[in-house]
């Protein structure tokens, strides 16, 4: 057991050495390995302890890497899928929200450059920033912004 263990731990070290992990997202990849006798949640908590895995590290770098292309809708649900506590979520969510519009203001700008000319364009381009993760007041200002200004 004790070969195994370390074999676990190393595991669990290489997968942090290359990014972060939540709790349960690196304990589902451990429990792969794993055999009946030893202890993923007692190894995780141990991680947690010394400060090599935390959750609200995990969850700041996430929104770090997916906030230039993502809404917080998508992000939160991907936090959630990765089994990040709701209160961390919701702390991220509120600050995703502070530069939401600009976000989905430049996601937009990228993707098509004009403002919608038609019911039927400006239906694609709200369907593309919702499916993006934005909330459907924050489409409503930037296409329509777009369609009145034409240039933000």
């Amino acid at each position: 057991m004790a070969q195994l263990e370390k074999t676990l731990r190393q595991r669990a070290l290489d997968y942090l050495a290359k990014r972060e992990y939540s709790y349960a997202e690196l304990g589902y990849k451990l429990k792969a390995f794993a055999e009946e006798d030893d202890d993923v949640a007692a190894l995780l908590d141990d991680f947690k302890s010394r400060g090599w895995l935390s959750d609200a590290r995990f969850t700041e770098q996430i929104v770090h890497a997916r906030k230039a292309k993502f809404g917080s809708a998508k992000i939160a649900n991907e936090l959630r899928e990765k089994g990040v506590a709701d209160d961390l979520v919701a702390n991220a969510v509120e600050q995703l929200k502070e530069t939401e519009l600009e976000n989905a203001c430049e996601v937009w700008r990228k993707k098509f450059r004009s403002a919608p000319q038609s019911r039927e364009e400006w239906a694609k381009q709200a369907r593309f920033l919702q499916s993006r993760g934005f909330g459907f007041d924050v489409i409503k200002k930037v296409l329509n912004n777009t369609h009145n200004e034409n240039n933000l």
